[in-house]
């Protein structure tokens, strides 16, 4: 329990804890190789996926070219009778057109985002990834109608990593409030909850089922959640948030 019932701001992660990242990208990635298969690639989905896989795991997930190298793995009768740049396109395409279908949030997550910021707390972002594809996100989902903008910390533009408290203690400082009255909500339990318990900052681990789900913080969070939408039960309990 927090030594502190009162919050100034709240930052909030966005894979895995605002928007359920690992399984949008599970289907995103299906949806993409589904579409090669349906313009002439001889393989099977299960197969591709596999090898798609290896081919992030070994080149980092925010790599332009995945598909790319993926084709150039493939054995040859796989590929013989198609165009390899046609076939790359039609991916990202598919990709793309997944965006559009899934990337948004649900009525209460949004009721809450507006509640929250209707009270006079502050929202920002801490995130890890790319700040193009982080940024495509906050607006997709349309965090931006609840977030306040001078505070978005994107960890390839600041150039500090969410494993260092320096992270943290920059969007401190950036609030101008004491890191008692600030909460961080996120779902990787070294980086969103060890590292800004560190900063002094009040933390809430969301422990959804996403790919960080299996390993535990090494310090205890303030308060544990399965999902997002359980954070207004942590408000109105603890902090005087209205129902």
């Amino acid at each position: 329990m927090p030594d502190s019932q009162q919050l100034d701001v709240i930052f909030i992660d966005i894979d895995d804890t605002l928007f359920a990242t690992t399984d949008f990208v599970s289907g995103a990635r299906r949806d993409a190789l589904q579409s090669m298969i349906d313009r002439g690639l001889n393989a099977n989905i299960d197969d591709l996926l596999a090898e798609l896989e290896l081919v992030v795991a070994e080149f980092g997930s925010n790599h332009d070219h995945h598909y790319d190298f993926l084709l150039k793995r493939l054995p040859t009768d796989v590929t013989q009778n198609v165009n390899i740049d046609l076939m790359v396109a039609a991916g990202v395409i598919a990709y793309h057109n997944a965006k559009w279908k899934h990337l948004h949030i649900g009525d209460a997550d949004r009721q809450l985002l507006l509640d929250i910021k209707s009270s006079g707390i502050r929202l920002g972002v801490i995130s890890s990834g790319l700040v193009r594809k982080q940024i495509e996100k906050i607006l997709r989902l349309e965090m931006d109608k609840y977030i306040d903008p001078k505070l978005i910390f994107i960890t390839h533009s600041v150039g500090v990593a969410k494993s260092n408290v320096q992270l943290y203690e920059s969007a401190i400082a950036a609030t101008g409030c004491e890191p008692s009255r600030i909460m961080h909500v996120g779902d990787h339990p070294y980086h969103d909850i060890d590292t800004a318990n560190a900063a002094g900052m009040v933390t809430v681990w969301v422990n959804g089922g996403g790919k960080h789900s299996v390993n535990e913080p090494r310090t205890s969070p303030a308060f544990k959640i399965g999902s997002f939408a359980e954070l207004r039960d942590v408000l109105v309990s603890n902090y005087g948030l209205n129902k």
